[in-house]
């Protein structure tokens, strides 16, 4: 599962849904959601929007291919890095609602794939070069906060007037989304990338992969008002996994 192109990464996202709707498996919710995210970046290809058109298509691609490959090792029983292995795993856990399920799986790609990915397009030289487009993707994401929202209140239909009434819990898909990704992300990158250059980007990436870990783990193990606010949720929410996948994909309107 190695894609070449944007469009091929739209393709290979779309049999990972499929499958999991045959499947009934939350690891569908985070590949429509990826899905979105890529065709909003294929869209923005060719109208000026980014400053390198050809250099985002590729940290889009070698960025997607790093998720495709994890999930592929998931389903062949490789191994994987730990922030994947975890939101594989828990995608078995029924307890946990569909944002959980996302925040998962954008912890995993987002905090630490994200960075990867971009180091390896990079050199120490040309690096400050990719900030501004990499800022973007950052803010695709940010403009998909919303449509998440949306979406996941057909699900939940309260879910928008508790997020507007529990603050922490909005921020809880907030800062999951867009902080992160311009922060966390490209700070990762920039250390990263010299550690390539001196052949110790392995120990750099564990270490990074251990802290991402951690996180995932705090996303199951929340305060007391968030694991309440989850648990009627989680029993509330409507449709099957496949039904609710299907809302995922969709433009909200």
């Amino acid at each position: 599962m190695e894609a070449k192109t944007i469009e091929e990464v739209i393709v290979l996202l779309e049999d990972i849904i499929q499958t999991s709707k045959k499947e009934e498996s939350p690891l569908g919710y985070f590949a429509a959601l990826y899905q979105k995210v890529t065709i909003c970046v294929k869209e923005k290809l060719g109208t000026g929007y980014f400053d390198d058109d050809a250099r985002m298509e590729l940290l889009d691609v070698v960025f997607a291919n790093r998720y495709l490959l994890a999930y592929a090792n998931y389903r062949t029983n490789k191994s994987n890095t730990q922030s994947w292995e975890v939101a594989f795993n828990l995608s078995k856990n029924n307890n946990l609602i569909v944002l959980q399920h996302l925040i998962l799986g954008m912890n995993a790609h987002i905090n630490l794939d994200l960075g990867i990915a971009a180091a390896q397009i990079s050199t120490p030289s040309n690096i400050h070069l990719l900030e501004s487009d990499f800022n973007k993707i950052n803010d695709i994401l940010g403009e998909l906060v919303d449509d998440v929202k949306s979406n996941l209140s057909l699900i939940w239909r309260p879910l928008v007037w508790i997020l507007k009434k529990l603050k922490n819990v909005d921020n809880f898909l907030v800062n999951f989304s867009m902080g992160i990704a311009r922060d966390g992300a490209w700070k990762f990158a920039n250390e990263l990338i010299l550690e390539i250059e001196q052949l110790n980007d392995e120990n750099c990436i564990k270490l990074r992969d251990e802290k991402i870990k951690a996180l995932s783990d705090r996303v199951v193990s929340k305060g007391t008002l968030e694991r309440i606010v989850f648990k009627i949720i989680r029993f509330t929410e409507w449709g099957s996994v496949a039904n609710k996948i299907e809302v995922l994909k969709k433009k909200a309107s």
